[in-house]
């Protein structure tokens, strides 16, 4: 008599997912950003966490790296490490972030990567509709984006339509690599941004 087929589910048939910990140094609009980018990249063996904790570069690195050291024991993280750390961060103008450099030499120190943006992370969602090239504060970048009208974004209170910048995000990886190419002081040249190469290993993130 001829066997069923077995209902024991194949091992390995199932990815691993690929544990992604972002810390955000804006509260609304780099938060909205990676939310909606969860939502997007639900079907793929990628988990994203985004970190609780804002504010200047240097306690949101310190905060990634304790969540990271934590996470092996820690119930909310599953009691399993993350395989990617990011902290994304604004270096702002005029007047750039006080102690940057040693943020991010701290950073390398304890394996965080950074995702960063001169002067600011509406910048990269700018390059989603646009090309920039010009110099810009912090403040200026804000009011473009605003004055765009395409994103729900004010400067005011940082709203973020995430469905209306998804579609702009091949342009916007091309851009933001142009203004790397131009840039010869890497991150202090302004405009420039690197945020695309972390949303790129979200999009191609695959247990190896």
């Amino acid at each position: 008599m001829k066997r069923g087929k077995s209902l024991k589910r194949t091992k390995g048939a199932r990815p691993e997912q690929r544990r992604f910990l972002i810390y955000c140094e804006g509260e609304r609009t780099e938060d909205q950003y990676f939310k909606g980018l969860r939502a997007d990249l639900r079907t793929l063996p990628v988990s994203i966490c985004l970190g609780g904790e804002h504010g200047e570069p240097q306690s949101l690195i310190r905060a990634a790296i304790e969540h990271q050291r934590r996470a092996p024991t820690s119930p909310r993280d599953r009691r399993t490490a993350y395989d990617e750390v990011w902290c994304v961060i604004d270096t702002e103008a005029p007047t750039p972030h006080e102690g940057l450099d040693e943020a991010l030499s701290l950073a390398r120190k304890h394996g965080v990567r950074i995702a960063l943006t001169n002067p600011c992370f509406e910048l990269w969602l700018i390059l989603h509709f646009k090309d920039v090239t010009r110099y810009s504060t912090s403040d200026s970048a804000q009011k473009d984006l605003e004055k765009l009208g395409v994103c729900g974004y004010s400067a005011a209170r940082k709203h973020l339509d995430y469905d209306a910048v998804r579609a702009g995000y091949a342009q916007a990886r091309k851009r933001a690599q142009a203004l790397r190419q131009r840039a010869v002081n890497g991150h202090r040249h302004n405009p420039w941004t690197d945020v695309d190469v972390l949303i790129e290993l979200l999009r191609e993130a695959r247990q190896v």
